[in-house]
């Protein structure tokens, strides 16, 4: 939904530019083969932040597990790593394998990622260990192994996926994706009060499954998540990632599944249709950033991916279109990203982001909504991302002011889409203070067996929200009250053997 800030916004500071990769050198004495190499690179930098990345590559014997030492030269911190269990003490970093990555043939190599904050200069460590031999010199003896553990468990909520153009549990049950969207986290935090708007407390939450919701879209803001300077430092970096899992955590116990999607990027866009002029995640943007998104979704993704319960919808409402001057230059800047006509900065493709997610390691359900604020899907299935898992869904947004907000537009666009992979409807609402609009679609998504959220619970207007509630113990507004009463005459049906 593109409302707008509901509070006054005070921004700080200024980015700083993305910094170009540096890689450490591979050198050797003798021409021999090192007995392991190492390329450490910087593939993203920001005013506090950075995110690395490694390649080792191991010469000698085979491995059964593995553990790369290096020190950091300026004062570096790791803050969070992925592809391997990192750790630090003092300069010293370590990043041992994860239980499914730990045997390394001859020859083979692993890569892994992290984010490090740093101040003053980003220099590249100058010298790699692999089980203690010395790597990018000449051959060491083979080391000895190192033991691994085995990965923790996820929550409660069931653990979704797709097969065929369904979504599953692990059990092999059909399932719909049912429920609201609780905003808050794409907005408090960059305008300075808070991490959610209303309380996020179990009462509130509880109140949310006493609907009989099943699913809650919990949107977020990449600078928060990332923590950059222009964020008030108690509602940046690890407190807002702390509070976004709390959130997580309470609508798991409650047995249902957390979305949690990209709301508000950073990137400067002040072209047609522009929300706002700041450069700061301050409004919906039209394409994601590649200055700082695939960061962010490097860090979700790890953050996550050992609960599989948890899916991630990677982009709010995509509107490319709005910029471009025609659809195949929109839809190609959707997938691809990189230099798109319209758009100042350097953008994130759906692409970048699904390589972002499974190159962290997660393999948890992912959403991509199409153009026109995600109302647009008729070519999705043309530049659909590729993505290995086979663990891609479709999103679809529809409010009763859309271009696509008939049945005669969904038979024609969205049902060629719901044949092939699930269709989920993130967004479904109305301005009108009524329910009418959405009973419609609400039929048509219940007749194909698909799945739908409605936007928002949250206590504002029913014209500029929509709200769904007056009040959080669930009171519903008339808007929320068809919503509500759809979901529990629906009870026990979004789950089908």
């Amino acid at each position: 939904m593109r409302h707008p800030p509901r509070l006054s916004l005070l921004v700080i500071g200024a980015a700083v530019a993305l910094v170009g990769t540096a890689v450490a050198p591979v050198v050797t004495a003798s021409g021999a083969t090192p007995a392991c190499t190492v390329e450490y690179s910087v593939t993203g930098q920001w005013d506090t932040g950075f995110q690395g990345a490694v390649k080792i590559t191991n010469n000698m014997a085979a491995l059964s597990g593995w553990s790369l030492g290096f020190d950091f030269p300026n004062g570096q911190k790791v803050t969070q790593g992925w592809n391997a269990k990192w750790s630090q003490s003092g300069t010293t970093v370590t990043a041992a394998n994860e239980s499914w990555n730990g045997p390394l043939a001859s020859g083979a190599s692993v890569s892994a990622g992290f984010l490090a904050s740093w101040s003053g200069s980003n220099a590249v460590p100058t010298a790699f260990r692999l089980n203690g031999t010395t790597c990018n010199v000449d051959t060491q003896p083979t080391p000895t192994p190192t033991p691994t553990d085995p990965p923790p468990s996820g929550g409660g909520a069931p653990e979704l996926h797709v097969s065929g153009n369904k979504l599953v549990d692990s059990a092999g049950a059909t399932r719909r994706m049912l429920g609201v969207n609780r905003s808050g986290g794409e907005f408090m935090c960059v305008q300075g009060y808070g991490f959610f708007d209303g309380p996020v407390d179990d009462a509130s939450v509880k109140a949310i499954a006493d609907w009989k919701a099943n699913t809650v879209r919990i949107p977020l803001n990449e600078e928060c998540w990332l923590g950059l300077s222009n964020i008030k430092p108690e509602y940046a970096g690890a407190n807002y990632i702390a509070a976004v899992k709390d959130l997580v955590a309470k609508v798991e116990a409650h047995g249902m599944t957390p979305l949690v999607e990209l709301h508000w990027t950073h990137g400067q866009y002040t072209g047609n249709s522009a929300g706002c002029s700041d450069v700061h995640a301050t409004c919906q943007k039209p394409m994601p950033d590649a200055q700082y998104t695939p960061s962010f979704w490097a860090s979700v993704a790890n953050t996550f991916k050992d609960d599989p319960a948890v899916a991630f919808d990677l982009f709010n409402e995509p509107y490319p279109d709005r910029a471009t001057s025609t659809t195949t230059q929109a839809w190609t800047c959707w997938r691809d990203g990189g230099t798109c006509p319209g758009i100042s900065y350097e953008v994130a493709g759906m692409q970048d982001l699904v390589d972002a997610v499974r190159g962290a390691g997660a393999k948890n359900l992912i959403l991509a909504g199409g153009l026109a604020y995600s109302n647009d899907l008729s070519q999705w299935l043309t530049y659909r991302p590729s993505d290995p898992t086979g663990n891609l869904v479709a999103a679809y947004h529809v409010y009763n002011f859309n271009t696509c907000a008939s049945e005669s537009c969904w038979n024609a666009t969205l049902a060629p889409v719901a044949a092939q992979v699930p269709l989920v409807a993130g967004e479904i609402g109305e301005n009108t203070c009524s329910h009418s609009f959405t009973d419609t679609v609400m039929k048509w998504f219940d007749d194909r067996d698909l799945s739908y959220l409605g936007w928002t619970w949250n206590t504002w207007d029913c014209s500029s929200g929509p709200s769904l509630i007056s009040n959080y113990d669930g009171t519903p507004t008339s808007y929320g009250m068809g919503l509500r009463d759809h979901l529990r005459a629906l009870d026990g049906q979004g789950t089908r053997t």
